[in-house]
């Protein structure tokens, strides 16, 4: 037998007496020790009834929101009645206003900050055309002195152009052999020893 019996004593005053038994501490010891082991022990298993009683509810309504989910996409409709139908459709109808009125709402939303963009740039676009206005004035003057001065300028050389003869009014001719000196015809008279001269010049 593995059992220990371990004897205190105490006086009538309440007060520790006498130890019955030798090795009665290690026999105390012993005892809180399978006390505590054993209020573990029923610790351990209430707190896995505890879990195992959560999983189940949480895996029930797992299954339950996967079932609702299958009904919202039109699936798996066949064993609902016409009053869970109903209410399908109320939700589905619900679901479809909400999310008309959400994208109503985000539009509006992308609309107004497209209106601020449009706004500030008309304001950066006036005070880029005042200061174009303002500094573009002197610049404006100048390039218009400049297209005078060059406008007259290019006058001017027309003119020149204009007062100088063409040098190339009159196409060239060509000459071959010696020139010809063909003298009046009053000072030598026409012989026919002349035109052999005349030949001749011509030939060589």
């Amino acid at each position: 037998c593995d059992a220990e019996v371990a004897l205190i004593i105490f006086s009538s005053r309440g007060k520790l007496y006498e130890f019955g038994s030798s090795g009665t501490n290690k026999t105390l010891e012993r005892y809180q020790r399978c006390c505590y082991t054993a209020q573990d022990t029923n610790i351990s298993d209430r707190e896995t009834q505890t879990l195992f009683q959560k999983v189940s509810k949480l895996k029930a309504k797992y299954e339950t929101l996967q079932r609702a989910q299958r009904h919202l996409l039109g699936e798996d409709l066949g064993p609902l009645s016409v009053k869970e139908l109903q209410q399908l459709e109320r939700q589905l109808e619900a679901a479809l206003t909400q999310a008309r009125q959400r994208k109503t709402q985000i539009m509006t939303e992308q609309m107004e900050e497209l209106r601020k963009k449009e706004r500030h740039l008309g304001d950066i676009n006036k005070q880029l055309k005042i200061k174009l206005e303002s500094e573009g004035q002197g610049s404006f003057r100048t390039i218009q002195g400049l297209w005078d001065a060059g406008a007259m300028v290019g006058n001017n050389t027309f003119a020149v152009h204009s007062s100088q003869p063409n040098a190339i009014d009159c196409e060239p001719t060509l000459q071959i052999g010696y020139p010809n000196y063909v003298p009046p015809e009053a000072s030598i008279p026409r012989t026919a020893a002349g035109e052999s001269n005349f030949i001749q010049g011509w030939v060589l």
